[in-house]
Parts: structure tokens; sequence; C-alpha cells
């Protein structure tokens, strides 16, 4: 997220990490798929693979990290170590790795749900007129996480970029693929970079983004009807990594309730693509089919 932008290292060396133990964290599983949240940090996702396999996708170096939301308002007098920072509800927790609340867990063999208070990222304290909610399910190669926000507070915050949602890396996943075009789902080059740090944009016109490594291997991110993305990759070598996050323009403001639906999967370039494709012509079907009738 782009409260990395800046100062990330400063985390490094006042030694701000955190770590959880097994017991802490939880996972779903089907044939194809892992995932896994850390219920010590806001239950936010942190773990993310193919079934059975040794290596981690996803980072959760700190409380910011991880896939999780986190949503953006005025400047509230809060100071990020010694940067002047914004009204910033996270669900893992503040800079200073203080973790936010998880209110209520539970979870059966095909679903992960948690209702989490956040945090403030610079001020730290607990934002109890912010709920956030995450409910997960796995179907086949996907991985679907339900997000929802409720802001209940009294002030009205200007319109910002807001992270939907902000998705951290293993830092060998260095390649950001999308398609940026104006000819969607039609197969189509793909565009490819290593983006470099601070923050840069990019379009993605599949509504899907993707990190891959060396081998064109590695992560992807469908969030339907969003359009663009920011990303970075932080390259200190004690805490690498890869970021991105699709972004939607919108104001906090009293009684706000948003809700959006990310799907993640895993494989080669090309499978990801193709996933995706699949599912956005399976909900396009969807859409389009008729009401049901109650005329006999």
């Amino acid at each position: 997220m782009n409260i990395h932008s800046v100062l990330l290292f400063i985390l490094v060396s006042l030694g701000i990490t955190g770590t959880a133990t097994a017991e802490e964290w939880a996972y779903l599983d089907n044939s194809y798929l892992r995932i896994g949240i850390d219920k010590s940090r806001g239950a936010c996702i942190g773990y993310f693979a193919p079934k059975g396999a040794k290596e981690n996708l996803l980072d959760h170096f700190d409380t910011g990290r991880f896939l999780q939301q986190s949503y953006y308002g005025d400047p509230d007098g809060s100071q990020w170590v010694d940067k002047p920072w914004v009204y910033n509800p996270v669900q893992g927790g503040s800079y200073k790795n203080l973790p936010s609340k998880v209110t209520e867990y539970h979870s059966n063999p095909n679903t992960l749900f948690a209702k989490i208070t956040p945090r403030n990222w610079a001020g730290g304290q607990l934002l109890s007129e912010v709920t956030m909610t995450e409910t997960i399910t796995l179907d086949d190669y996907f991985a679907k996480i339900d997000f929802e926000m409720n802001y209940d507070g009294t002030k009205t915050h200007k319109p910002r970029h807001q992270e939907l949602p902000a998705v951290f890396v293993r830092a060998e996943y260095d390649t950001l693929v999308t398609y940026t075009g104006d000819a969607p789902w039609t197969g189509a080059e793909l565009h490819r970079r290593k983006p470099g740090f601070p923050n840069e944009s990019v379009r993605m016109t599949e509504n899907w983004v993707a990190y891959v490594n060396k081998d064109d291997v590695g992560i992807g991110i469908y969030v339907p009807g969003i359009t663009e993305a920011t990303c970075y990759r932080y390259q200190e070598a004690t805490s690498a990594c890869s970021y991105v996050a699709p972004i939607k323009t919108f104001a906090l403001t009293p009684g706000l309730k948003h809700k959006y639906t990310v799907y993640l999967t895993c494989g080669s370039i090309e499978q990801i693509r193709l996933r995706f494709k699949v599912l956005q012509a399976s909900s396009a079907d969807s859409a389009s089919m008729p009401a049901p009738s109650n005329s006999p």
C-alpha cells in the first residue's frame, strides 16, 4: 500500500517487525490451493500458494503488508515516524506493529470469516467507528475474498485513491504483468514491467494484475470493475517486497458501506489470464440471463 512509499527502512532500523505463532494462523484448503490468515494481525491474508507447495507467495513482514483492506481520509494530525499522515484504517494494525482487533472469527471446511476493528496506521488507536469483514472461500483454482468496510464516523473526508486491496508479494516475484490496452479479453499482448520505488500507476483493463518470477509463474489478482492500480518494488535486502493495489477513488462519508470481491489464482501467466477470462465470461453470462419468471 502507499503507506510504504516513504520511510519503510525505519521499520527495519527500529526493529519494528512482527511474527505470529503457528496457533495464530488459520488455513483453508482444497485440491489445488491453500490460503491462510494471521488471526493475531487483523486476520489479514498472509499465505497463498498451490496445495502442497513449500513456498508462500505472499509477504507478511509487518502489519502493513499481507493482502488486506486499507482506506484513506483527511490529514488527522497523526505522524508516521516524522511524516504527517492521514486518517488511515488498516486491517492489520499500526506502523508500530500494534495489531488490529479481531472481534469475531469462525470457520468451517469451506469458509473463513472474520470481523475486525482496524487501527489508524500512524495514530495507532483502534478505530471503533470502522468495521471490516472478510469472507474467504475456495473454488477450484480460485480463492474468493469478499471484503466489506462500514464507516460510522461523523466526518466527511475528501475523495482519495483507495486500495482494493493492498497486496504484498515476495520479492522474487518481481515482474508485474497485466493488460493495459483498449481491446480487453481478446488475447492482445500483455504489458510487463519491473516497478521501481516509490509508487507507479498502471492500467489493468482486464481488471486483473499479476506478479511473476523469472519462470513466469506467480500470483494473479482479479477485482471486477477495477481498471487502475498502483505498484512498486521495495528492494532493501532485509525487507524486499513487491506491492500492487487495484484502486478506486471515493470518499469516506458517514454511513458508508463499501463491499467488493477479489479473486486470487496462481500458476503460469498463461494459466492466470485464461482462468480470469473464463471467470469474467461466466460472470458476464450470469449478468445477462433473464430473471426467472413465475408464470407457469
